[in-house]
């Protein structure tokens, strides 16, 4: 029988995490409505009796987690080396491509994800509408900057080989036009650049971006038009300051974060995404501008430093890689990372769940598995609560599905082959 067929999802036997910090439950049973709303999850004594055309998986003790959320990738982009040859690109071809990212991110285990530069809005719609398969998608559509600035790649002559990646504005009432801008192009998030960083040609981490006026103003702009969160590209401390003092949701990377930046942070309850993938696993000089290598490998052990004290602090923490400036479909990775800075499994597996569905404003719909939320779920091999590592090899997680839509069923794919063997 068809998945299609089926009007609803059962899985029974599963080692249950819900992500929402409970303790781990042994025997679960996770039932998924014909509108992909979640009935139950939770233990078997207590689920409810199976509908009658309820498809059922025997998830044999694997473990039943959240869809994850990572929420800073540009699936637009293949490499930090075509961030910068994007005209070479047939444009057609790149289509193809950007579904296939897609398609790998989604079965990586990422049910949904945040594009912060790079994708335009149609994506998005493509996926909602299922006219191809991929994360659910918001996304920063071009990303806001000043001239010189993080986000600008225009050589001297005024051409830009990012095909239109910088959104560029320098003053405060150009900024609030940029901002209009991309909420007319679709935007679901707004990111500016508060500082310089390590891809782009013409400044340092260390540089301040938009001011800390030009960012209040964003956040304003946004704010009248019904409100976004709003992502800082923020590497350096000064430009980590001005970001959270002006307002924004979340500080992506946070190389910089001092002892007063993290006060700052948990003052004002701003995210910090650490994209550690891209510090640990990013460093690759046959793939980077000689300038982007020497920069990442200069400040890989301030990282180290700083996000494990954040991490110790207690700072707000959402789950992001920066996929494209690490390769695509491996996003699970950053969760070993945050483990291998100090964080428990559990708290790691919840920055990429109830945390980053915070971060996006999306934690009544996803996040955790509890009735009445969506039924975007995981199931991997192994016990990621002993081992969290389990979960970087996509090959481990055998099960994804979106609203009780099951996208990928290596189990299923497994028994046909044995059937047919």
């Amino acid at each position: 029988m068809s998945h299609a067929q089926f009007s609803s999802l059962r899985i029974i036997r599963a080692r249950l995490v819900d992500g929402t910090g409970a303790a781990p439950v042994a025997d679960a049973v996770i039932d998924i409505d014909e509108h992909g709303t979640i009935v139950h999850a939770g233990p078997a004594a207590t689920a409810p009796e199976a509908p009658a055309r309820a498809r059922t998986v025997d998830a044999a003790g694997r473990t039943v987690l959240p869809g994850f959320i990572d929420t800073h990738v540009h699936l637009a982009i293949e490499s930090p080396r075509q961030m910068v040859r994007r005209h070479e690109s047939d444009q057609t071809l790149e289509t193809f491509r950007t579904a296939e990212r897609l398609r790998s991110t989604l079965e990586a285990g990422i049910t949904t994800a945040r594009d912060l530069g790079g994708l335009p809005a149609g994506y998005r719609d493509a996926v909602a509408a299922g006219l191809t398969t991929g994360p659910r998608l918001h996304t920063a559509v071009r990303i806001l900057s000043h001239t010189g600035g993080h986000a600008d790649f225009r050589s001297e002559c005024g051409f830009d080989p990012s095909a239109g990646v910088g959104e560029i504005a320098d003053t405060p009432d150009e900024v609030r036009v940029a901002v209009r801008r991309l909420l007319r192009s679709g935007a679901d998030v707004i990111k500016v650049c508060a500082t310089g960083g390590m891809s782009s040609p013409y400044d340092q981490p260390d540089d301040e971006g938009l001011t800390v006026e030009e960012i209040r103003t964003v956040v304003d702009e946004v704010a009248r038009h019904g409100g976004r969160p709003v992502a800082a590209h923020a590497q350096g401390t000064a430009g980590i300051i001005n970001a959270i003092r002006g307002g924004v949701s979340s500080v992506e990377h946070g190389y910089g974060l001092t002892v007063q930046a993290r006060e700052l942070a948990g003052e004002h309850g701003t995210f910090v995404v650490p994209t550690l993938s891209t510090v640990f696993d990013g460093i690759d000089r046959a793939t980077m501008q000689p300038f982007h290598y020497e920069k990442k490998v200069r400040w890989s052990g301030i990282t180290r430093e700083n996000i494990a004290a954040a991490i110790s602090d207690g700072v707000r923490i959402a789950m992001g890689t920066d996929a494209a400036m690490v390769p695509h479909g491996r996003n699970l990775r950053e969760l070993s990372h945050l483990v291998a800075l100090g964080m428990t499994p559990e708290r790691a597996i919840e920055t990429g769940t109830r945390s980053a569905a915070e971060l996006l404003g999306l934690s009544s719909e996803i996040g955790t598995l509890e009735a009445g939320k969506h039924g975007d779920l995981v199931m991997c091999e192994g016990d990621p609560l002993t081992d969290i590592s389990v979960l970087a090899d996509p090959a481990n997680i055998v099960l994804v599905a979106q609203r009780g839509a099951v996208r990928k069923d290596a189990l299923a794919l497994a028994q046909a082959e044995g059937a047919a063997g």
